[in-house]
């Protein structure tokens, strides 16, 4: 994020078991042209804590998401073609 730009409350955070479905089906992000990354957590329930980290500096997002397979945690920073 602080690669990118921005600050936190301009970024969305969240987990899911298939980032780049999430990311660029369901979010809309442009894979080319936004900025976004993902990685793979140890467990489901350590991408809940780094989610969780990011929200409480001021990510958009919420907690919850996701299941037992989430293990993946991404973010992208919002323009006004993403779907938060």
């Amino acid at each position: 994020m602080a690669e990118c730009g921005g600050i936190y409350s301009e970024w969305y955070v969240g987990i899911s078991e298939n980032a780049r479905s999430r990311l660029f089906q369901d979010h809309s992000v442009d894979e080319k042209n936004d900025n976004w990354i993902f990685s793979r957590a140890m467990s489901s329930e350590t991408a809940r804590r780094i989610e969780q980290h990011f929200l409480s500096l001021g990510t958009k997002g919420g907690p919850g998401g996701g299941d037992n397979n989430a293990d993946f945690v991404y973010a992208y920073k919002i323009n006004s073609h993403t779907i938060e």
